[in-house]
Parts: structure tokens; C-alpha cells; sequence
């Protein structure tokens, strides 16, 4: 009994030790990403958001290749109506973020950011029957109350621009989904899942990449000055970004897509720390602190509530047979095992 329990709490310390390294391996690679990100266009101008993550795939691509010949990745299916529907999600996702920044001023960008979490919520009840605690919810409330009130200034909002975010949201709740969906469905491993997805999103993507990078600009990627500074920028956004993509499946491969856009929030406040310690702390002010802590609280508060029994369960879907047959079969399976 006791070398039971003994093996059990290996596991769930394996586990666990599993978990924080695979959300370490996320933050670490999305703020890195990020920061590369933003001197590659702040500094050196380089402005076409969709062209690059078309390069992200690509590079993301090659990477799946390597392994597969490697042996590290093993054969599995996928049928190409899941793998165009994933995609189709995640191009929308993609694009309708950047018209979102665009269109939109930077509060109500930020909002519909936020909106993903519970969207992502609805899309668990309604498609997968999750059921969440009360204090799931309520630590849910006080992340997004808490992120609000550090990253939220001016918020100013246009038909076209809701249009935009309303896309976006939707896309990206649903693409987000859609990896857990697909791991559970067809017990893909993160590395299958990308095998099967990243190649259709780096062409689809290097085609339309550029123009709505022209659309979006007015600027022609191919003019561009590169320079060897910039390749080197854009060389190691694209090396960061399999990390980047592999983590995220990972991640919501482990969990689910509410828990990584909860906890994913602490790379939202790791960036405003970074951003202060690199940029000056004009921007750091005792609302903005108190927004960090509030939604750190929340955080905390959500891992442990999700994890406690009935904080975050997935109901069985309600029986069809008969309460009568279900009784016989459930005394025959008894008298079996007997």
C-alpha cells in the first residue's frame, strides 16, 4: 500500500515538474519573441507582421522535416479537412489580430485580448460540457480585472475595427480549441500536430503574407533594406518562433485552452517588467503595479481552484440507454468481474 502511494506521488511530482517546465519553456520563448520582435520593427522598421510569422511556419516546417528523418517524430494521421479547418482558424487568427492593432487603439486591443478568455470558456462548456467551480470563475474575473487595469488606457472603438477584433478573438479562441481538440481526438503529440499543420500555414501564409502586409502599410516587402542586422533580427525571430510553437501546443496539449490564455497573461506582465527595466519607468506608476499584482493573485488562485476536485471537470455526456438496461448492464459487467 504504501509503495502504491509512493509511486503515485512520483507521478504527480514527474507531472508537475513536467508542467512548470513546459509553461517556463512558453514564457521564456514568447517574451524572447516578442522583444526580438519589436526592435526588429521599432528599430530597424521591418513591419510585415504577416510575412514574418509566414516565416515563422516555414522555419517551423523544416524543423518537423528534420525530426521526422531524425526518427523523433513518428507517422500518425490526420484527415485534410481538420488540418485545412486548423489552419483556416489560425491564418484568420493571425490577420485579424494585426488589422485588430491597426484599426483599433491600443485599450480595445487590449479588451479583446482579454474577451479571449471567456470566449474560450463558453467554447469549453458548450462544445466539451466543462463545468467550472465558483472559485475557478472568480479567480478568472480577478486575472482579467487585474490585467486590465495594467495594460488598459485609451480605449476608443470604430465599426470596422470591432469587425476586426470580433475576428480575431473568435479565431484565435477557436484555433486555440481546436489544438486540444486534435491531440485528444487523435492522440497527436505536439510535434505530429505541427508535422501535419505548420507546412499548410507557412505556404498559405508566404502567399498571401505580403499582400496584406502591402495592404496593411503600404509598403512592399520585397523593397525592403535588408541589411545584416536585420536578416540576423529576423533569423533569430524565426529560430525563437519553434520554440514559440511547439510550446504552445505543448501547453495546451497539457492543459487546455482557457488555462494557457489565463496563466499565458504572466507573459503579458513579464513584458511591462521588461519593458520598464529596458526602456525607463516612465510607464511604471502604482496602478499599473497594482493591476501586476492583483492579476498574479488571480493566477496563483486559478491553478490552485482548477485543480482541486470539481474546480475544473469535463461532465460525461448524458446516457441514451434506458435506466432500466443500464442497471442490467451495469449488474452484468459486476458479476463479470466477480
Amino acid at each position: 500500500m504504501r509503495s502504491k502511494k509512493m509511486s503515485t506521488t512520483v507521478k504527480d511530482e514527474k507531472k508537475m515538474s513536467l508542467d512548470v517546465a513546459a509553461w517556463a519553456f512558453n514564457i521564456v520563448t514568447s517574451v524572447g519573441i516578442i522583444i526580438v520582435n519589436k526592435a526588429l520593427m521599432a528599430t530597424y522598421g521591418f513591419s510585415f507582421a504577416t510575412t514574418l510569422t509566414g516565416l515563422h511556419f516555414a522555419t517551423t516546417t523544416l524543423m518537423t522535416f528534420f525530426l521526422k528523418w531524425l526518427g523523433h517524430i513518428q507517422n500518425s494521421q490526420l484527415p485534410w479537412s481538420e488540418r485545412l479547418k486548423f489552419v483556416l482558424f489560425a491564418n484568420f487568427s493571425i490577420v485579424g489580430m494585426n488589422v485588430s492593432l491597426m484599426w483599433n487603439s491600443v485599450g480595445f486591443y487590449q479588451i479583446a485580448k482579454l474577451s479571449m478568455i471567456p470566449v474560450s470558456c463558453f467554447l469549453e462548456i458548450v462544445l466539451d460540457n466543462v463545468r467550472y467551480s465558483r472559485d475557478t470563475k472568480l479567480s478568472i474575473l480577478l486575472v482579467l480585472l487585474g490585467v486590465a487595469i495594467c495594460t488598459v488606457t485609451d480605449v476608443s472603438v470604430n465599426a470596422k475595427g470591432f469587425i476586426a477584433a470580433f475576428i480575431a478573438v473568435w479565431s484565435t479562441a477557436l484555433q486555440q480549441y481546436y489544438v486540444h481538440f486534435l491531440q485528444r481526438k487523435y492522440s497527436l503529440g505536439s510535434f505530429n500536430l505541427l508535422g501535419h499543420t505548420a507546412p499548410i500555414q507557412a505556404t498559405s501564409l508566404l502567399l498571401t503574407g505580403p499582400l496584406v502586409d502591402y495592404w496593411l502599410t503600404e509598403k512592399r516587402v520585397d523593397a525592403y533594406n535588408y541589411t545584416s542586422i536585420s536578416l540576423f533580427f529576423i533569423i533569430l525571430s524565426c529560430t525563437i518562433a519553434i520554440g514559440t510553437n511547439l510550446s504552445q501546443f505543448i501547453c495546451i496539449g497539457r492543459f487546455t485552452a482557457v488555462t494557457f490564455q489565463v496563466l499565458g497573461h504572466m507573459k503579458t506582465i513579464l513584458v511591462l517588467i521588461l519593458g520598464f527595466l529596458f526602456f525607463g519607468k516612465e510607464g511604471l506608476n502604482l496602478h499599473v503595479v497594482f493591476g501586476m499584482s492583483i492579476a498574479i493573485v488571480g493566477m496563483i488562485w486559478y491553478g490552485n481552484a482548477s485543480s482541486q476536485p470539481g474546480g475544473k471537470e469535463r461532465l460525461p455526456p448524458p446516457s441514451t440507454i434506458k435506466p432500466e438496461k443500464q442497471n442490467r448492464l451495469l449488474a452484468t459487467e459486476l458479476d463479470e468481474k466477480v
